[in-house]
């Protein structure tokens, strides 16, 4: 078991959610971070003061997948949120020790799904 996190850009959610549901991944977890890599963020004038915002929006996606759905899963991702441009995102991997599913008490890859 694993489990798959990525920072996308937020305007390329649609478009992951996508191309992971074609992949049938339906089960993931989304919430709004901020963040920021190679783009070091911006400057803008915030009446009149100049501010750098280096904090940039950005989307957390996390899915827990069995060992064979690893594979598809990041393909998935990196095919959603891909635009060649810097601040694409990042994909991490890490092994998942547990799971378990609250209703049912089913632990290991019946808990996943």
């Amino acid at each position: 078991m694993k489990l798959v996190i990525a920072y996308i850009q937020p305007e390329r959610l649609n478009a992951v959610k996508q191309s992971l549901y074609g992949n049938a991944i339906y089960k993931i977890s989304v919430t709004n971070a901020l963040g920021c890599g190679q783009q070091k963020g911006y400057h803008e004038s915030y009446r009149g003061v100049d501010v750098e915002v280096n904090l940039l929006k950005k989307v957390r996606i996390e899915v827990a997948v069995n060992d064979e759905f690893v594979k598809p899963t990041i393909d998935a991702i990196i095919d959603g949120a891909r635009t060649g441009k810097i601040g694409d995102g990042k994909i991490f991997v890490m092994n998942l020790e547990a799971c378990i599913r609250i209703r049912t008490g089913e632990t290991g890859k019946e808990a996943i799904g």
